[in-house]
């Protein structure tokens, strides 16, 4: 489920977590679903498990996943209340970034009809490919 790129200027921690939030988004995996231990997940990639262990603690530092001893990761519960919080930043995060790039695009000559077009077309992505 999960590949990496060796030769990709993309952080391998990065690439891991990436797919793992897309997974997650297409429901591919879900609250509650067990991942792979970080010694396996680092096996079966060919990587050094210390490159697995950062990509699952930032996971769990923004929510995605909650750890349960020492090897084991599971999907956590967007709604549990444990998450609100980080939830909440995660949505404060979007919207800065969201703005900075509504201020890169009008000051590329871009009308806000254009953005939230372009804003709308990404997100309907997002949510087919997660069908």
């Amino acid at each position: 489920m999960i590949r990496v790129d060796k030769a990709s200027d993309e952080p391998l921690y990065l690439q891991i977590c990436t797919q793992i939030i897309a997974a997650i988004a297409r429901e591919a995996l879900v609250p509650g679903e067990t991942l792979p231990s970080v010694r396996s997940l680092a096996s079966d990639l060919g990587i050094n498990l210390h490159t697995v262990n950062k990509a699952y603690a930032v996971l769990r530092d923004e929510g995605y996943i909650a750890m349960r001893g020492r090897s084991s990761a599971v999907i956590s519960d967007p709604t549990d209340s444990r998450n609100l919080e980080k939830a909440e930043v995660a949505a404060q995060l979007m919207e800065e970034v969201l703005y900075e790039l509504a201020l890169a695009h009008r000051a590329r000559g871009g009308t806000a009809e254009d953005f939230l077009s372009a804003a709308n077309n990404a997100s309907t992505c997002a949510y087919e490919r997660g069908n």
